[in-house]
């Protein structure tokens, strides 16, 4: 990976942090101070609601920060080690969390009339896609693996090599 990709990924796990940031700070507290004043057969969903918001941004920070590890081991070469697993078990982890949160997000606005049944479905189709993510990184892990159990071969292959020559 050349270093203006490196360079390239970390700005924008920068700028994808600092916002998370921001909007758990900042944003957060002005959607809690807005729902002060919601009707009082929804107003039983305010607090569920800010704690799912505020794990789903925790997920993502979470996932951003194991990122930004696994970005710096390619910088230097040392991805392919089985330290790597820790983050990647750490990201599918908090996929799988946010997969849970948007499922828990959909159960619930299900019952009553405050939101769409359309909603509802649409929140579940979604946390189904984050599965799928957190499916697709763990594709990712295996070929992780692959390539790390290779490279040990080759690193004894060469040894053997050399005792050869």
């Amino acid at each position: 990976m050349g270093k203006l990709t490196v360079l390239a990924l970390r700005a924008v796990l920068a700028a994808l942090l600092a916002g998370s940031v921001f909007v758990q700070a900042v944003m957060v507290p002005l959607l809690a101070a807005d729902m002060e004043g919601l009707d009082p057969e929804v107003a039983h969903l305010r607090t569920p609601l800010l704690v799912i918001v505020v794990l789903g941004i925790v997920a993502v920070q979470v996932v951003l920060v194991c990122v930004w590890r696994l970005v710096t081991m390619v910088r230097r070469g040392t991805v392919f080690s089985h330290d790597a697993f820790r983050y990647v078990h750490v990201v599918i982890g908090a996929i799988v969390a946010a997969a849970l949160l948007v499922f828990a997000l959909a159960v619930l606005l299900a019952p009553g009339e405050a939101v769409a049944p359309g909603v509802v479905l649409l929140l579940c189709g979604a946390s189904l896609a984050v599965l799928g993510v957190a499916l697709l990184v763990l594709v990712l892990r295996m070929l992780l693996a692959q390539a790390i159990a290779r490279d040990v071969e080759a690193a004894r292959m060469r040894a053997e090599l050399d005792e050869v020559i």
